[in-house]
């Protein structure tokens, strides 16, 4: 599932609201600033917040692709800022 380009990837089609987020986070935590992840979520709910919950937390949206299934793909470049 690993998008080209990106440094990390992250599944979270199959869980829910806050855990979608929290699953987003961890990964994010892994990465070192700079480093992409492709995150693949599920319409509705996730791909209406976690988006806005990722750049809350100062994270840079590279891009937001409707996969035609239900299902979006993520790209997100962790901030600098982000130890």
């Amino acid at each position: 599932m690993r998008d080209l380009g990106a440094d990390a990837s992250v599944d979270i089609t199959d869980v829910v609201c806050p855990v979608t987020f929290v699953k987003t986070k961890i990964a994010l935590e892994e990465l070192d600033p700079g480093q992409t992840i492709s995150i693949r979520m599920n319409d509705g709910e996730p791909v209406r917040n976690v988006p806005r919950s990722v750049k809350e937390e100062g994270h840079r949206i590279l891009k937001l692709t409707d996969n035609r299934d239900g299902t979006y793909s993520l790209i997100v470049r962790k901030s600098a800022d982000q130890a």
